[in-house]
C-alpha cells in the first residue's frame, strides 16, 4: 500500500507554497521524523511542489497533522491545498511528475534530478522500503523513456534555452562562436551560462560598471571589455545577448549597419531581452542579422509549448506501460505469499495423504511414481483457476487475498483437513482441500 500527500502550483498559490515549503537542508531531518511518525517516507521538495510518499495505508489526517507540525502552516491551508493519492493512483501521479507533465513548463527535465535527489535523501536517512525503492526507480525510468521516446522535451521554452536553440541553428557548433553579453544582470548571466554550457568558449561581457562586467566574465570564463569599445565588440561577435536594462535604445541602427559592413555577410544572432529593447529592431532587416526581442522569443516559446503539448498523448502511452509494469510487480508482491501458502498447504495435504494410501496398498515403485504424478497433476489442475483469479484480482483492496486465506485456512496453525485425515486414517481431507 502507498499513501501520497501532494501540493504544487496546480493546487496552491505561490503565497501558500512559500508558507509550506521545506528548505533543502531540512529535508533529511524531516524524513527522519516522518519515519518515526508515519513510517518509511520519501519527500520531494521544490519551489513548486511538496510531496510526501509514505509506504502503507494512512489516514490523511495523520499526514496533514505531520505536515502542519513540520512547516508551521495552519491546518486549514494544509487540508485545502494538499491532495491525497493512494496506491496505483499515486504511482501514476509520480510518473507524470517525472515525465514533466505536472510541471509549469511541460516536459522540463530538471524535475528528474529533483526526484533523484528525493530518493537519495531518503536513502541517506536509511529508508529502504521495497515499494518506495521500486516506485522511485520506476519513476526515473518512466521520465527517461518519456523524453527519449517522445518529443515532450525537444523544443526550448525558456529565454536562455531558446537563445541556445537559435544560436545552434545559425552557427551549428558553438565552440567557434564569439559571444557578446551586454549587461551584467540576471537575464544576461543565465543566457550566457546556457551558451557556455553548450560549448561557447569565447565570451565577452560589456557593462557600464566595469567591476560587474569583470565579475560576470569571470563566472562565464570570458573577458570584460570597456563600454566605449561596444561598437568594436559588436562587429567581432557572432551571438549578441543584449540585456542592459538601459532606459533607452543602446545600439542604434547606424551602429549595426557599420558592424554589418565590417562583417562582410557573416551571420549575426541578436537576442535582445532588454526592456526596453537595447537594439533598434530595424536592425533585424539588415543582411546577415537574425534578430529576436522578447515578443518574438515568446512567440517561439508559445509555438514550442504547443508542440510539446501535442506529445502528451504519446507520453501517456509510455507512462501507462510503466504503471502497468509496476502494478503487475506490486500484485505479485502482494499475492505471492498467499499463493505460496496455498501451494504449500495443498502439497502438504497431498503428500501426507498419498504416503498413507501407498503404505496401506503396499504399492511398488512404479505405482508409487504414477500415483505421485497423478495427484500432483490433479492438485495443480484444481488450484489453477483460484490462483489465476487471485493473481488477476489480488490488488483489489486485499479482499481476494483475505478471502483466499480464509477459504484455504492459511492462518490456522494446523490444516483442518490434515488433522481430520490424521484422526480418520483416510485421505478424505485431501479430497476436501482439493475441492
Amino acid at each position: 500500500m502507498l499513501t501520497i500527500a501532494t501540493m504544487s502550483h496546480h493546487t496552491a498559490p505561490i503565497g501558500v507554497r512559500e508558507q509550506i515549503a521545506i528548505a533543502a537542508e531540512n529535508v533529511g531531518p524531516v524524513i527522519t521524523r516522518a519515519q518515526a511518525t508515519l513510517g518509511q517516507t520519501a519527500i520531494i521538495a521544490t519551489c513548486n511542489r511538496l510531496e510526501l510518499y509514505v509506504s502503507g495505508s494512512h489516514d490523511p489526517e495523520k499526514l496533514f497533522e505531520f505536515i502542519q507540525q513540520e512547516t508551521g502552516a495552519d491546518a486549514e491551508s494544509v487540508r485545502k491545498h494538499f491532495h491525497i493519492h493512494h496506491d496505483t493512483e499515486g504511482v501514476r501521479h509520480l510518473y507524470r511528475v517525472a515525465a514533466g507533465l505536472e510541471s509549469m513548463v511541460i516536459g522540463e527535465s530538471e524535475i528528474l534530478g529533483q526526484i533523484r535527489t528525493a530518493f537519495s535523501d531518503a536513502a541517506d536517512v536509511g529508508i529502504d522500503d521495497t515499494i518506495l525503492v521500486r516506485l522511485f526507480h520506476g519513476a526515473i525510468r518512466a521520465g527517461r523513456r518519456a523524453r527519449n521516446e517522445t518529443a515532450i522535451g525537444h523544443r526550448a521554452l525558456s529565454v536562455s534555452s531558446i537563445a541556445v536553440q537559435q544560436a545552434r541553428e545559425l552557427h551549428g557548433d558553438l565552440s567557434a562562436a564569439r559571444v557578446l553579453v551586454i549587461g551584467a544582470g540576471e537575464a544576461g548571466r543565465l543566457t550566457g551560462e546556457a551558451l557556455v554550457a553548450q560549448g561557447a568558449r569565447e565570451v565577452t561581457v560589456v557593462n557600464r560598471t566595469v567591476a560587474r562586467a569583470e565579475a560576470l566574465a569571470a563566472e562565464l570564463g570570458g573577458k570584460a571589455a570597456a563600454f566605449d569599445d561596444l561598437p568594436e565588440a559588436i562587429a567581432m561577435s557572432d551571438v549578441i545577448v543584449a540585456a542592459s536594462g538601459a532606459p533607452d535604445t543602446l545600439i542604434d541602427l547606424e551602429t549595426m549597419r557599420t558592424a554589418v559592413e565590417r562583417r562582410e555577410g557573416a551571420p549575426l544572432l541578436i537576442i535582445d531581452i532588454g526592456m526596453p529593447r537595447d537594439v533598434d529592431p530595424e536592425a533585424g532587416k539588415l543582411p546577415g542579422i537574425s534578430y529576436h526581442d522578447m515578443e518574438s522569443l515568446q512567440a517561439i516559446a508559445a509555438a514550442n509549448s504547443r508542440a510539446r503539448a501535442e506529445e502528451i498523448g504519446a507520453v501517456e502511452i509510455v507512462l501507462a506501460e510503466e504503471v502497468s509494469d509496476f502494478s503487475k510487480w506490486w500484485e505479485q508482491l502482494r499475492t505471492h505469499p498467499t499463493i505460496a501458502a496455498i501451494n504449500g498447504r495443498a502439497e502438504t495435504i497431498r503428500r501426507e495423504s498419498v504416503e498413507k494410501s501407498l503404505r496401506r496398498l503396499g504399492a511398488d515403485e512404479v505405482t508409487r511414481q504414477e500415483i505421485d504424478g497423478l495427484t500432483r497433476a490433479i492438485v495443480k489442475r484444481l488450484l489453477h483457476d483460484p490462483i489465476t483469479t487471485l493473481r488477476e484480482h489480488g490488488d483489489q483492496d486485499g479482499q481476494y487475498i483475505e478471502v483466499a486465506r480464509m477459504l484455504f485456512r492459511l492462518d490456522d496453525d494446523v490444516p483442518a483437513a490434515v488433522s481430520a485425515d490424521t484422526r480418520n486414517g483416510t485421505n478424505s481431507g485431501a479430497n476436501d482441500a482439493a475441492g
